[in-house]
């Protein structure tokens, strides 16, 4: 059979008619057909093609456990923001949600509250603090808080050879008035990496790669959605320059500064309840 043009396209899609997953032949069917449009729109050619297919595979020869290239991929092409508006929306009071990044890593230590993260890492002192919240302003107990971020010299602890414990990174839990506090470093701005295919890309696009001064959190308490967000460094000068689009204006505060050198930060963290 010669199959060319919206032909094509029509028995491809129709090749998963058979699918026992209904979401699975939704999402595949609608692949096809974006894929097939987006070839004819920019007239592919074969050489396209294969640079193309060379890039995702040397994406995914790049990652391991302590790099997603595919997820910073999916960062600076701004699929990871959509993503989280799609399945975060927007609920009265709440914290936003932000990206997730491709530096977090599982099983980080249990801390308790007003510990010392930061383990040594390069950077001004600053103790992080808040209260997590349920929309009605109420504390809630027990909420594990996870966090993690970059030093002063813009690396996470995954990053870097030889280190002897995590940096930056821990999990702790709200006390019966839903506070949180750690100890870690002034968060800076600092470039993606930009040693692989999605630094060539973003070379080859002519944009920028860094990131704002910010600290990962991630809260999760029964009964409530889980929280994957960021606090930025509100005189950062890349809030309107950053690489994956993840800044909201809600997100922003002020880090001050102490007669002593040490900075802190206090915001808090509201989670929106799950629907019965």
């Amino acid at each position: 059979m010669d199959l060319q043009g919206d032909a094509l396209t029509d028995a491809v899609v129709a090749s998963f008619d058979g699918s026992m997953e209904p979401r699975t032949a939704e999402v595949m069917k609608a692949l096809v057909r974006h894929l097939h449009a987006f070839a004819h729109e920019v007239d592919l050619t074969e050489d396209e093609y294969f640079t193309a297919i060379d890039f995702l595979t040397r994406t995914g020869q790049i990652s391991n456990d302590k790099r997603q290239e595919f997820v910073l991929l999916a960062d600076v092409l701004g699929l990871s923001m959509l993503t989280v508006g799609l399945g975060n929306p927007a609920q009265d009071g709440a914290t936003e949600s932000t990206v997730f990044g491709p530096f977090f890593v599982e099983g980080s230590p249990e801390v308790k509250n007003g510990d010392d993260l930061a383990n040594g890492a390069p950077g001004l002192p600053c103790l992080v603090s808040g209260r997590v919240l349920d929309t009605k302003g109420e504390p809630i107990e027990g909420a594990t808080v996870e966090t993690w971020q970059a030093d002063e010299d813009g690396f996470y602890d995954v990053q870097k050879d030889g280190l002897t414990g995590p940096q930056n990174r821990g999990h702790l839990t709200t006390d019966a008035d839903g506070n949180y506090s750690f100890w870690a470093v002034k968060p800076v701005a600092y470039p993606i990496p930009v040693d692989g295919p999605v630094g060539e890309l973003l070379r080859a696009g002519g944009r920028g790669w860094m990131r704002p001064a910010h600290i990962h959190f991630m809260v999760t308490a029964p009964g409530y959605h889980r929280l994957i967000t960021h606090v930025f460094e509100k005189d950062d000068p890349y809030l309107d320059q950053d690489a994956v689009f993840g800044v909201k204006d809600s997100l922003v505060t002020e880090f001050t500064e102490h007669p002593d050198g040490h900075y802190s930060v206090n915001y808090d963290l509201v989670l929106a309840e799950e629907s019965r």
